[in-house]
């Protein structure tokens, strides 16, 4: 199961961010999401934000996720990736 409120949203962010981002929604329901939403903290699903070598740079649990914060958050670390450069 995907949530319905968060897919939508996580697929859309690719296009807001076009060539910098990638989304992927995960099928919440699988052993091995279980398992991995568990390490997280969640208690079903949540977003997660993490860097191109994976560590996590943002999470938001359950359906307490806010997509302004999460674009907000994104703006935030791109912009300070195009500074490094």
């Amino acid at each position: 199961m995907i949530c319905a409120k968060v897919k939508p949203a996580v697929s859309g962010l690719e296009s807001e961010f076009p060539g910098k981002v990638t989304a992927k929604n995960v099928d919440a329901m699988t052993p091995e999401s279980k398992k991995e939403i568990e390490s997280l903290g969640f208690t079903s699903h949540g977003l997660v934000v993490r860097s191109a070598d994976g560590e996590i740079l943002l999470k938001q649990p359950d359906h307490t996720v806010d997509m302004e914060a999460v674009r907000k958050k994104l703006r935030e670390l791109l912009g300070k990736n195009e500074k490094a450069k």
